[in-house]
C-alpha cells in the first residue's frame, strides 16, 4: 500500500506550500481539502504527488437543485485535479460548512432521498469516467464531528457506491469516523475492500496519529493484506509533526520496507 498525509492537519506552523513540500520530502503522497483558497500553480511547483482533494465546492446528493450544483462544482474540481494530476476527488453526503456541520442536515434520509443520491452519484461517476478520475464518497461520524450529516455511516457509503457500480465512484473509508460511529473495523475493512478507493486514518479519541488512542492500527494493517491503494493520515499531530508521520508509517509498514511516494 502507498501512504499519504493530509497537509491541512500537520506542520501547522508552516505556510501551506511548505507543508506540502515537507510531506513529500518525507516520502508521502499529499491530500488537500478546499482547493478554492489555494495557489494551484504554487502547489504544482512543489513536485509533490497529490493523492486526494475535495471534489466539489457546494451541493448535495439528495435533492435536485443541490445535485445539479454538486455536479457543476465537481466539474470545476476536475479542472483543478487535472492541473495537479490528482487521481481522486472526495465527496460527502452533503456540503459541510467551516465548522464541519452539514449545510443541509438530515439525520434520517427518506427512501426518495436514497434514490436521488444514487442517481446523483451515477452522474458524478460519469464525470469521473470522462475525465479519467475517481470520485470517492467518504463516511463521517455524527456523534462528535459532523452531527446531522446524511449518508454518514460507512454502511451508507458502501450501499451507495455498490448501487452505482462504477469504478469511477469508490469509497473513501475513514476509519477514525467509522470507529466512532460503528466500530468493528477489521470486519468493516474486509467487507468494504472491493469498493475502497482510499482509506483515511486517525486514532480515537483525539483524531491524532496511530498509537495515541484505542485503535490497534497494526492489526488493521494486517487485515488490509493485498490492498495496494492509498492509506492517508487525516489526523492532527499529537506533538511534533515529523514524529507523528513516522508513527503513522510504522503502523502501516509493520517492519517491512515502506512503500511510499
Amino acid at each position: 500500500m502507498r501512504l499519504a498525509v493530509c497537509a491541512e492537519m500537520v506542520f501547522l506552523d508552516l505556510p501551506f506550500e511548505e507543508r506540502v513540500r515537507r510531506i513529500a520530502d518525507l516520502g508521502f503522497e499529499v491530500e488537500i481539502w478546499d482547493w478554492t483558497r489555494k495557489d494551484i500553480t504554487a502547489l504544482r511547483s512543489t513536485g509533490a504527488t497529490f493523492s486526494s482533494m475535495t471534489g466539489y465546492v457546494t451541493g448535495t446528493l439528495a435533492d435536485s437543485d443541490g445535485a445539479d450544483e454538486l455536479v457543476r462544482t465537481a466539474e470545476l474540481a476536475l479542472e483543478v485535479a487535472d492541473r495537479l494530476d490528482c487521481p481522486r476527488l472526495n465527496l460527502h453526503g452533503t456540503g459541510l460548512d467551516g465548522s464541519g456541520l452539514p449545510v443541509v442536515p438530515c439525520a434520517t434520509p427518506t427512501p426518495a432521498m436514497w434514490l436521488t443520491a444514487a442517481r446523483t452519484l451515477t452522474r458524478i461517476a460519469g464525470l469521473g469516467e470522462r475525465a479519467g478520475r475517481v470520485f470517492t464518497l467518504e463516511n463521517l461520524n455524527t456523534a462528535v464531528d459532523h452531527p446531522g450529516t446524511p449518508f454518514a455511516r460507512a454502511a451508507d457509503t458502501m450501499t451507495l457506491v455498490a448501487a452505482v457500480g462504477s469504478p469511477h465512484l469508490r469509497m473513501n473509508l475513514d476509519l477514525y469516523h467509522a470507529q466512532i460511529g460503528e466500530g468493528n473495523l477489521i470486519a468493516l475493512v474486509r467487507a468494504a475492500l472491493p469498493l475502497i478507493g482510499e482509506i483515511q486514518v486517525a486514532d480515537v479519541p483525539g483524531r491524532c496519529e496511530p498509537g495515541t488512542g484505542e485503535i490497534n492500527y497494526r492489526n488493521v494493517a494486517r487485515a488490509l493484506e493485498g490492498y495496494d491503494g492509498v492509506v492517508s493520515l487525516e489526523g492532527w499531530a499529537s506533538g511534533d509533526s515529523g514524529a507523528a508521520l513516522e508513527r503513522f508509517r510504522e503502523a502501516f509498514t509493520s517492519g517491512a520496507s515502506p512503500r511510499t511516494g
